[in-house]
């Protein structure tokens, strides 16, 4: 199994929630954060004085699929939040060793 977390631009997590659904994705967690990279923040103005906002607005989005699956949600992924501008994001996967559904005790891919 796949753990595959998407750092992408608020305003285009509902397009991103709509192609992971396409794919087959029943559950996600979504997160607001905060950070910046090589797009460094930018200077705003507020009441004529400027000022730096290093961290940026983000929103993390974790999905843990089944190996095979996980193709499909990243081209979902880089399909639904690509602007083309820098600050687009970045998708991690990573192996995920166990999965246990609390409720049910089910492991492994069932309980995805």
């Amino acid at each position: 199994m796949k753990r595959v977390t998407a750092i992408i631009k608020p305003f285009k997590l509902d397009e991103v929630r709509e192609a992971l659904a396409e794919v087959g994705v029943t559950g996600l967690t979504v997160t607001e954060v905060k950070g910046f990279g090589r797009q460094k923040g930018h200077t705003e103005l507020y009441r004529g004085a400027e000022y730096v906002v290093d961290f940026l607005p983000k929103i993390k989005i974790e999905v843990v699929v089944g190996s095979a699956q996980a193709d499909q949600v990243i081209d979902a992924v880089l399909g639904a939040a690509r602007t083309g501008k820098i600050g687009d994001g970045k998708i991690f996967v990573t192996d995920v060793e166990r999965v246990i559904r609390i409720r049910t005790g089910e492991e492994g891919e069932q309980a995805v």
